[in-house]
């Protein structure tokens, strides 16, 4: 039978050694538990922002290129016509650096996870159907406008157009993943559990994280019908796995094979 009075004179041993650094010394004792919390705060708010910043730096870019051809329409700049096709691999490598300075903070993404037979063939799974339900769902809702997509074809220097393409695919494939993953189903559906988003496992389920996520994520895409199926598989697949990494490898190959599948067809509106 465990001694529940030992252990907590366990515990208020080790409490005595972190926090005391002169024996008897009580003013001490507070500065030291006080600054303690004001670290632990701290790093659960540097925490907070590696999770939201690098998603809301890649939003900031879609409004940006949503606004340069308003402003150009209405005289406010002069635009070329594949303008805003440069910018996506300057949003690449803003994003890409920005979780490369936060990773040591992403402690739910773990290359261990994958390496498990069930996990890495159901992380697979989930990324061929949503590819494959994905490219017959190309339906837009009555407020929508049909957007004309990522084409790189519109660059006629063979090199630039290369770079573009390449820029695109990597940053569809890798960047993107890991950074929507990390918000949507990382940060975002355990915050709606307890806004101490780290208290939550990875992979709780509720109905309320789970269909507000559902519904963002689809609402973040041109292709909300679409969006909100990905979202389902995606979820889904976390809560069975109770893997991000799982989430994180089935997203990167949807996007991956869509890519190729775009190259090949032409059909940049799913880009």
């Amino acid at each position: 039978m465990i001694n529940r009075e030992r252990i907590l004179f366990i515990l208020c041993l080790a409490l005595k050694r972190h926090y005391l650094t002169l024996p008897g010394a009580a003013g001490k004792v507070t500065h030291n538990y006080h600054n303690s919390l004001t670290q632990v705060n701290r790093t659960m708010h540097t925490r907070t922002i590696a999770h939201i910043l690098p998603f809301a730096v890649f939003m900031s870019f879609i409004a940006v290129e949503g606004a340069v051809p308003w402003l150009d329409k209405n005289g406010i700049i002069t635009l070329q016509p594949t303008g805003t096709l440069y910018l996506y691999p300057i949003k690449t490598i803003v994003v890409g650096l920005l979780l490369l300075y936060f990773r040591k903070h992403y402690h739910e993404i773990s290359i261990k996870q994958i390496v498990r037979p069930s996990i890495a063939i159901s992380a697979l799974l989930a990324g061929i159907i949503v590819f494959a339900l994905w490219i017959q769902m190309d339906w837009l809702l009555p407020f929508q406008k049909p957007a004309q997509g990522y084409n790189p074809d519109l660059i006629s220097d063979h090199i630039h157009r290369t770079v573009l393409i390449a820029f695109r695919v990597t940053g569809a494939s890798i960047v993107v993943p890991i950074m929507e993953e990390i918000f949507w189903r990382s940060y975002i559906a355990r915050m709606i559990i307890d806004q101490n988003f780290e208290s939550v496992s990875v992979g709780t389920f509720t109905w309320a994280s789970f269909v507000t996520t559902v519904l963002l994520f689809g609402l973040e895409h041109q292709f909300i019908i679409a969006g909100c199926m990905a979202g389902v598989i995606y979820h889904t697949l976390l809560c069975r796995t109770k893997s991000l990494t799982a989430c994180i490898v089935a997203h990167s190959l949807t996007n991956l094979l869509l890519g190729i599948y775009v190259l090949k067809t032409k059909a940049w509106s799913f880009w």
